[in-house]
């Protein structure tokens, strides 16, 4: 089984379990902060519902009507989730609303703010792991599913502070003021994982460093053609996808041409994981003289 379908659906499955220790928690004490916790967890789990079910999508190898592959999909689940997480924070002020207006004394606190730090760190140890490998395996769905997770967990130490807070002094307020903190926070976190997975969708370019190095390796390693020039680059999930022309002699053949840009996508390949190359051979007399001049 593909290692990021396996995270994905371990993701699931503990999003799950925090839920059901959060809505535990929130039951417990009636509290609105943990409320508010636990309604973010709701979000987690179909965010990795999501998440799972677009992966299985991005991983289907390319096809007829589907020429590049299906690997954008990704990027639909990172759009659902900031959606999903803009949805909860409105639920939760205006909750958060209703406490403040008419407060209510909270029940059982220790034992419910046990129940929620347990939740947290199982939050915190799969989140951190789950960006590093959505990093390494280049999974946009992943990483949105991992830095959402610790968004919960920034979330929920603010949340145990108030509560403690409020178990010290008695300030019952504090609950829904930190439920509104809360809110506001997802909020943000919502709207940049909705902008970034739309940057993604109308393919943005590849990072200036990831292109300075395209350019380093055509210019090391494509000896016998004269420039190379016109370099384009996209994502789409995992893939990077690389276009550009190359300018050889007049006289070069199309045999000589090809092994050049064999040479060029191999070395490319090696360097850039998960690479789609298109290379674009002119002769000389079409050179336009503002690229890559090959060492």
């Amino acid at each position: 089984m593909d290692r990021t379908i396996r995270l994905a659906q371990y993701s699931l499955l503990l999003g799950l379990l925090i839920l059901a220790l959060k809505a535990g928690a929130y039951l417990l004490t009636g509290s609105v902060a943990l409320y508010s916790d636990a309604l973010e967890s709701i979000i987690n789990v179909v965010a990795a519902g999501a998440a799972l079910f677009a992966l299985s999508i991005a991983r289907k190898p390319a096809d007829a009507g589907h020429p590049y592959g299906h690997a954008k999909a990704e990027y639909f689940s990172a759009v659902l989730e900031g959606v999903l997480i803009v949805l909860a924070a409105i639920s939760i002020i205006y909750s958060a609303y209703q406490a403040l207006q008419a407060p209510k004394p909270l029940e059982a606190l220790g034992l419910g703010l046990l129940v929620s730090l347990g939740a947290t760190l199982l939050n915190a140890g799969y989140g951190t792991y789950l960006i590093r490998a959505g990093r390494h395996l280049r999974s946009p769905a992943l990483v949105a599913d991992g830095q959402h997770l610790m968004t919960d967990v920034v979330t929920s130490g603010g949340v145990l502070a108030a509560l403690g807070l409020v178990a010290l002094t008695g300030w019952t307020i504090l609950d829904p003021v930190m439920a509104i903190l809360v809110a506001l926070n997802i909020l943000w976190v919502g709207g940049r994982l909705v902008g970034s997975s739309m940057r993604s969708l109308l393919d943005e370019a590849a990072p200036p460093e990831t292109q300075a190095l395209i350019r380093r390796l055509v210019a090391e390693h494509a000896e016998g053609a004269l420039e190379a020039h016109d370099l384009r680059t996209r994502h789409a999930g995992r893939l990077t996808f690389i276009d550009f022309h190359l300018v050889v002699p007049e006289h070069f053949t199309v045999g000589q041409a090809h092994a050049i840009c064999d040479r060029l996508e191999a070395v490319i390949e090696r360097e850039v994981p998960d690479s789609e190359i298109t290379i674009h051979v002119e002769p000389e007399g079409a050179a336009k003289h503002r690229g890559v001049l090959v060492l």
